[in-house]
């Protein structure tokens, strides 16, 4: 088949309408086109006015050769099937491990799993039943477990999502496709497979990560719950540094050539402890801010004009960009079409937002984080300054709230302003356990401050009504991204610690569910590559652990 970019046409269109818009693109007759499918449906809303759907389609024509020397940008459709590299031997001398159970490790451990591996997968926090009821615990009675909530868990932090899966990487393997696959394989809409911005949202992803780890031991992979990885046993092999294995909170040892780190963002105590082994990591750039809310019946209107509400285009949403006179860039991030603002605390003592969604976006709000980026020249001091510098915010947060896990709110006139909210308004804050209306401008540093004061004026100026007085501004966001990277080799291991396979979000490889998922099948076959070439012997080696 073909690949035919770019057709388009107005809401309300129909099949037939679809048919001869191909024909006409073609320029075939009705005899020459055998068969089509969509490949990728999405919307253009530039024109308010004129919002129009956007096609790639998959065609047969009877003669493709012809086609292709009339329109040359017609290229043949990619095959996307995924074919396993190779398969495990049939004596394993370990097991690999996989460190973390979201995305980047289901997807590790899902790919070692199909080629025989059978991975071990060690998560610190719960099952994700079992999580999604500690969550909502402590949403409903502030009782935070620090083990098992939006950040650790079974899914990972993804979990308590819009459920994004689109991204920007480069993927010339195509593994998103395979990704996308995968999840409807466990029982996501196939709607993912053609939707330009595909979404799922969390308590589908629930069921979907439950049958995913159901496909993963019927493979013969092993799931340990409550395993909470306390540092690595790290030997000399040779002049190199060598992963022998792992040691568990518990006392537990597991011995292991190949460790998937696939531990996500949040894990600060093993990013501390890997440091402390000489792991070599460094500080990166990520941003911090706050979450902001508005009705979505607003930004359905700005966003659709008198097309707001057609069943074809859904929830709203909107990607914002202001360069600030004080140098910083301030984005949205994470926009979630009708959700709420989460609690998405791991640490005792402090206050972090984060959005979410479900598959539906039908919740009466609008959110996403407003944030600006930092580079460690703000927080200078080593690789682990980032999370010192997030722990700050996030403790002012927790006191600013009351002390309680509420969080500080602010009405978005009053932090235009420079005063304190003393109650908000029309727009209520779907944040649990409540708010605690203030001045955020204690919350955030003076620089990010000034430049979401900016950014609000310039974003009303794209969507008309964002900066509306009753809008709800709720602090803080600080979980953008890990605040460093665990630097790795082209055969994906880290570069001073053989055998120890830095992925996903947390090493800093990674920016969401699906660019997780890919990295964590890139990872899982460099790991197969490994074990199938490894030696049967090995010498001897020391232990140490952090």
């Amino acid at each position: 088949m073909l690949r035919l970019h770019g057709v388009r046409l107005p809401l309300g269109h129909d099949e037939a309408t679809l048919r001869a818009a191909v024909l006409r693109r073609l320029g075939i007759g009705e005899d020459a086109l055998l068969g089509w499918r969509i490949a990728r449906r999405g919307h253009d809303a530039r024109r308010r006015g004129a919002v129009a759907l956007t096609y790639t389609l998959d065609v047969s024509v009877a003669d493709e050769a012809a086609l292709q020397t009339r329109l040359p940008d017609l290229a043949r459709t990619p095959e996307t099937g995924y074919r396993p590299p190779l398969h495990a031997p049939a004596r394993l001398r370990h097991r690999p491990l996989v460190i973390g159970a979201g995305p980047c490790g289901i997807f590790a451990a899902l790919m070692l799993a199909r080629m025989g591996f059978r991975p071990i997968i060690l998560e610190r926090g719960q099952a994700v039943r079992q999580r999604t009821r500690d969550t909502f615990r402590f949403w409903r009675e502030r009782v935070l477990d620090a083990e098992s909530n939006v950040q650790f868990g079974e899914g990972g932090a993804g979990t308590f999502s819009d459920g994004k899966l689109y991204s920007q990487i480069k993927d010339p393997h195509h593994y998103g496709r395979v990704v996308l696959e995968e999840f409807v394989a466990a029982g996501a809409p196939e709607e993912i497979l053609i939707a330009a911005r595909p979404h799922i949202g969390t308590f589908r992803l629930v069921s979907m990560v439950e049958k995913l780890r159901a496909t993963i031991e019927a493979l013969g992979g092993e799931y340990r719950f409550a395993s909470r990885v306390a540092g690595l046993r790290i030997g000399q092999r040779g002049e190199a540094r060598q992963v022998h294995g792992v040691q568990l909170a518990d006392g537990t040892a597991i011995e292991a050539d190949h460790v998937v780190l696939a531990i996500g963002h949040s894990a600060r105590d093993l990013f501390h402890t890997l440091h402390e082994q000489g792991v070599r990591m460094e500080a990166k750039p990520f941003s911090i801010g706050l979450r902001i809310e508005h009705p979505q019946s607003l930004i359905d209107r700005a966003r659709f004009g008198v097309h707001a509400g057609n069943p074809a285009l859904g929830a709203a949403d909107y990607r914002l960009v202001h360069h600030a006179r004080n140098g910083r860039a301030v984005y949205s991030f994470c926009m979630c079409p009708g959700g709420t603002v989460v609690a998405a605390a791991s640490e005792a003592g402090r206050v972090v937002t984060n959005g979410m969604s479900q598959y539906s976006r039908a919740e009466r709000n609008a959110n996403a984080g407003i944030v600006v980026g930092i580079t460690p020249a703000d927080y200078p001091g080593g690789p682990l300054a980032g999370i010192a510098f997030q722990r700050a915010w996030e403790a002012r947060a927790f006191a600013a709230g009351g002390g309680t896990y509420a969080a500080p709110a602010q009405r978005v006139a009053d932090f235009l302003a420079g005063r304190p909210s003393t109650a908000l308004g029309a727009v209520l804050p779907s944040y649990q356990p409540g708010v605690l209306p203030i001045d955020l401008a204690g919350c955030l540093p003076e620089y990010a401050t000034v430049a979401i004061r900016e950014a609000l004026a310039a974003f009303d100026r794209q969507l008309p009504g964002f900066a509306m007085g009753d809008a709800v501004l709720t602090g803080v966001e600080t979980r953008t991204s890990s605040p460093l990277r665990i630097p790795r080799g082209a055969d994906f291991q880290s570069v001073n610690t053989a055998g120890l396979y830095p992925a996903g979000e947390g090493a800093g490889y990674a920016g969401g569910i699906l660019s997780a998922g890919v990295d964590g099948i890139k990872v899982a076959e460099a790991v197969a590559r490994s074990m199938a070439a490894m030696d049967a012997g090995e010498p001897t080696a020391s232990f140490a652990v952090g």
